[in-house]
């Protein structure tokens, strides 16, 4: 094959894939959701937030610029019941008056490799701020990607359920949290 050719079969290939690379910035809120599962005395109590924005830049051809950020109204909590709701406002849960949001940055983000990443961050809840390392699985679309992730949350970490719920055989210590955030690239 002459040089010539060669080369403009390399420039032709890299365009094409290129073309079909994406950055993915517009959350699509709709088709987005955060939820959680903890247990009350070993009973599985689910539960989730109706309101979050997030903030996002993804190329999967250059992940390790990618961020993230979350912001969480604690106030939108779905936790089963109208009770759950309000005595999650309370001092000794989220302290809402206080603390109204929760927010995760990320800092870093990782390829592993099949579509699936590592995202470490720091989440900030009820003033407090811990690190975090997350699986994250990129799951692409004709018109929007699905970004899906996992993290197990020590609620007493961050002062959650405090005073008389500070017993974990109450309300179990660890809270599996998922969330599902679409993406378009527009």
């Amino acid at each position: 094959m002459k040089p010539v050719l060669k080369h403009l079969m390399l420039l032709a290939s890299l365009a094409a894939s290129s073309a079909h690379a994406a950055e993915y910035r517009t959350v699509l809120p709709k088709q987005s959701a955060i939820s959680f599962e903890t247990r009350q005395m070993g009973v599985p109590v689910a539960g989730g937030f109706k309101r979050f924005t997030t903030q996002m830049v993804f190329d999967p051809a250059r992940p390790e610029a990618a961020s993230a950020r979350i912001e969480i109204d604690l106030a939108s909590i779905d936790a089963g019941s109208v009770e759950a709701d309000e005595e999650s406002a309370g001092k000794l849960w989220f302290n809402r008056s206080v603390y109204p949001k929760a927010v995760f940055t990320s800092s870093q983000i990782r390829a592993l490799g099949g579509n699936r990443y590592e995202m470490r961050g720091t989440l900030t809840l009820k003033g407090k701020s811990r690190e975090l390392i997350m699986p994250v699985s990129y799951v692409p679309g004709k018109t929007a990607a699905t970004f899906n992730g996992a993290f197990t949350l020590k609620r007493l970490d961050f002062g959650i359920g405090e005073g008389m719920w500070a017993d974990v055989a109450t309300v179990a210590n660890e809270v599996q949290v998922k969330f599902r955030i679409a993406a378009s690239g527009k």
